[in-house]
């Protein structure tokens, strides 16, 4: 079986995002936490993919760590990146096997909201194109609004990343109901994106409580999770975190139509 083109038969695939062992180690400066070693010690406990965020203003992933990881790592690389020149050219020197695209405001603590693929679709289209040429397989990450996910469809790229911040954050302020109704945008965002082609991934904000509903969605083929996982790995270590979170996929995953 092939990750980048088959859904997991236990579940959805889990792509852990190091950016935050990366953020740790630059608030003091110098080469530890490693988020290299971080993704090694990821795939002991079965992470499927390794995620990271190169950022324009290099926060928290560095050139060099992004080398690194393209060296250690043996899983698929998910290479997260805004649509800019330098960023297509990185990628195109660096040929990670999956590129998601992503919007980036230098004032945001952390990405907020969906790439306005409508907006700026000749751009994304051309950027899509580019990247598939350098043999990336691409997603967009996107709002589950009906709009940009026909543009994201008509764009060419074979995937679509749905941000879930909203929905974690009403289940982490116990809003049921919000949560409910953004759990319902989710899944239509993802049927229709489905009935366009393409496959479905889904991430942002999620941990162990707001992870499980996502991964007993039959068609969401990925579940990308960062800064909740590298948290709980504080206290019990990135292996047995990240064993964790495969083990609430897969008792999801179990429970699926």
């Amino acid at each position: 079986m092939n990750p980048l083109v088959e859904p997991a038969p236990r579940g959805p695939l889990l792509g852990v995002n190091v950016d935050h062992v990366a953020t740790l180690r630059n608030a003091r400066g110098g080469d530890f936490p490693d988020p290299v070693q971080a993704a090694l010690h990821a795939l002991r406990g079965g992470a499927d993919i390794i995620t990271f965020h190169l950022r324009e203003d290099r926060r928290h992933i560095r050139d060099a760590d992004v080398l690194g990881l393209r060296e250690q790592v043996q899983v698929p690389l998910n290479f997260e990146a805004a649509l800019t020149a330098e960023m297509l050219d990185i990628i195109e020197r660096t040929r990670p096997q999956m590129v998601c695209l992503v919007p980036e405001r230098r004032q945001e603590v952390t990405t907020e909201g969906g790439l306005d693929v409508r907006g700026q679709f000749e751009r994304v289209r051309d950027g899509c194109a580019r990247l598939a040429d350098a043999g990336c397989r691409v997603s967009l990450f996107i709002e589950a609004e009906p709009a940009q996910i026909d543009a994201a469809a008509a764009s060419g790229a074979p995937c679509v990343e749905l941000h879930t911040g909203a929905y974690a954050n009403a289940v982490d302020a116990g809003d049921d109901a919000l949560a409910q109704r953004h759990l319902q945008r989710l899944r239509a965002g993802i049927e229709q994106a489905r009935a366009a082609g393409m496959r479905t991934h889904a991430g942002h904000g999620l941990n162990l409580r707001s992870t499980a509903a996502l991964a007993a969605m039959p068609a969401i083929d990925e579940l990308h999770i960062g800064h909740a996982l590298v948290g709980h790995a504080l206290f019990v270590g990135m292996e047995q975190a990240v064993r964790d979170y495969k083990a609430c996929i897969e008792r999801a995953a179990g429970q699926r139509p």
